[in-house]
C-alpha cells in the first residue's frame, strides 16, 4: 500500500515555514503499514496542483493533501479540487454547525467569509474540523484516495489522528505492524552499530532495525511485520531482552520517553530536589526540565551565569579558581554546581560552562569544550566533552547530557569519563 504527501502553499517553497507535517504524516501511516513513496510541495497554483494530484494518482494508492483551505482568496485548494474530481462547491450544514462551535467558544459569530468555510465539493465525504474552520475532505476515485486537510498542524494531526487513519485502515485492510523504539544516549550511531553488529544480523527477516540519530541521541526502531499484532509485540520484545545487555547503560527509555521526563520521573519517585547553575546552555537546562508538567515538584531554580562576576556573587565561584583555570574549567563547574545547591538547598544540582561557538570567546581553549558537573551534598562529580563548532548543537548537545548525567547520578550508575 502506497502512499503520497502533498503539501501546498508558497510559504513553504519560499522557505517562511517548515513542513513539518509531511514528517508527522509519514510516522503515522508507516505505523499502520502504509508505506510514503513520494512526499511533494507545490505553490498556490492551480496549474500546479492538479498536476501534482494527476503523477501521485499514478504512483499511489492513497494520496494525502494539507494546506490552501484557508478562507482568503489566496487559498485555492478547494476550487482545485471541484475542478479535478469534476464537481463544485456546496453548502454543508455539517460542516457549519462545526464552525459555529467554534466561534460560540470565543463568543463571537461567523463572519461572512468564515460561513464560506463551510462549503465543500459535493463529491467528498465530509472530516469534521474540531479545531479549525476549515473541514477536511475525503475523495475517492479510481480506487485511489485522496484527503484534503487544513496545513495548520494541530488542526490536521487532530483530524488524522481520530477520522482519517481509522477510515484508511478500514479501507485497506491494512497489515499489521508494531513498532518499539529504544532511546540511548552516551553513544554514537556508528558505535552502537559495531557494538549489536552481531545480535542486528541475527534477526528474523520480518523484524527491520532503524537508526534515527539526533544531537545526543540515538533511537533505534525495532518494527515487526505480520500477521498477529501480540505475536509480534512478543517477538520484538523477546529481541530486546537479548539485546539490553549489550547497550543498557546507554538505554533511557522507549519509544516516546523524553529524557527530561525521564529524569522528572526519578526525582518524583525520590522526593528530590534539583536546581541548575548554567552558563553555555543559558536557560536551555532549565527550559527542558520545566517544560514537563509537575515539574515544579521537583525543581527550584537556576541561575544563569554568564559573567564571571555572576559566577562570583551568585554562585560563590573562587575568583582565584576563575583566574587560574578559567570560566570553562572542572573547577569552575564543580563549584557552579556546589554553589547553587547550597542557593537553594536542593537534594541535586546540575551545573554546565562551555565555549558553544562559533568563536572561541578570547580564550585558547577550542570551541566546543563543555564541562558538566552534576551534585548532592555528599559530593560532586564533573565530566569534560567536547562537541563541535555549531553554536545551536553543542547547546542542545550539552544539555543533553547534563540530564543524563543528573539521572545516572542519582540511580548511582556509572558515569563513564
Amino acid at each position: 500500500m502506497l502512499a503520497e504527501i502533498i503539501t501546498i502553499g508558497d510559504e513553504i517553497l519560499i522557505g517562511q515555514i517548515v513542513d513539518t507535517n509531511s514528517a508527522w504524516l509519514a510516522q503515522q501511516l508507516n505505523l499502520i503499514g502504509i508505506k510514503v513513496k513520494q512526499i511533494t510541495s507545490v505553490s498556490d497554483n492551480e496549474t500546479h496542483i492538479l498536476e501534482s494530484l494527476q503523477q501521485a494518482e499514478q504512483r499511489a494508492d492513497i494520496i494525502l493533501i494539507t494546506g490552501g483551505l484557508g478562507p482568503t482568496k489566496d487559498d485555492i485548494t478547494k476550487h482545485t479540487l471541484c475542478k479535478y474530481f469534476n464537481t463544485h462547491l456546496v453548502f454543508s450544514n455539517e460542516a457549519y454547525a462545526d464552525v459555529e462551535y467554534l466561534f460560540s467558544k470565543f463568543g463571537r459569530t461567523v463572519s461572512e467569509t468564515n460561513r464560506k468555510q463551510a462549503e465543500i465539493p459535493e463529491s467528498c465525504t465530509l472530516i469534521h474540523n474540531y479545531n479549525g474552520t476549515a473541514p477536511g475532505m475525503w475523495f475517492q476515485k479510481n480506487n485511489k484516495v485522496f484527503v484534503s486537510m487544513p496545513g495548520v498542524p494541530y488542526e490536521m494531526m487532530e483530524m488524522v489522528t481520530t477520522s482519517v487513519l481509522p477510515k484508511l485502515k478500514e479501507h485497506f485492510k491494512t497489515p499489521s505492524i508494531f513498532h518499539k523504539t529504544i532511546l540511548t544516549q552516551g553513544i554514537g550511531e556508528s558505535m552502537l552499530s559495531d557494538l549489536i553488529e552481531d545480535w542486528e544480523n541475527s534477526l528474523p527477516n520480518h523484524i527491520k532495525l532503524a537508526y534515527l540519530p539526533s544531537p545526543g541521541l540515538v533511537r533505534m526502531r525495532l518494527s515487526a511485520y505480520g500477521g498477529n499484532i501480540n505475536t509480534l509485540e512478543k517477538e520484538v520484545n523477546h529481541q530486546i531482552d537479548l539485546l539490553l545487555p549489550l547497550i543498557e547503560k546507554y538505554v533511557y527509555g522507549y519509544n516516546d520517553d523524553e529524557l527530561e521526563k525521564v529524569l522528572g520521573s526519578i526525582l518524583i519517585e525520590n522526593n528530590s530536589t534539583v536546581a541548575c547553575a548554567e552558563s553555555c546552555t543559558g536557560g536551555y537546562l532549565s527550559h527542558k526540565i520545566t517544560s514537563i508538567s509537575g515539574s515544579s515538584a521537583y525543581f527550584k531554580g537556576s541561575v544563569i551565569a554568564y559573567s564571571n562576576i555572576i559566577k562570583e556573587k551568585e554562585l560563590y565561584v573562587s575568583s582565584q579558581t576563575l583566574k587560574e583555570f578559567g570560566a570553562v574549567s572542572q573547577q569552575t563547574a564543580e563549584q557552579m554546581a556546589m554553589g547553587v545547591l547550597k542557593k537553594y538547598d536542593t537534594d541535586f544540582a546540575i551545573s554546565t560552562t562551555g565555549i558553544a561557538g562559533p568563536n572561541a570567546d578570547g580564550t585558547d581553549k577550542p570551541v566546543g569544550l563543555v564541562w558538566i558537573a552534576v551534585a548532592s551534598k555528599e559530593k560532586v562529580f564533573s565530566k569534560q566533552f567536547q562537541f563541535g563548532d555549531n553554536r545551536e548543537r553543542n547547546i542542545q548537545r550539552a544539555t543533553i547530557a547534563a540530564l543524563a548525567m543528573l539521572r545516572k547520578f542519582i540511580l548511582k550508575q556509572d558515569i563513564e569519563r
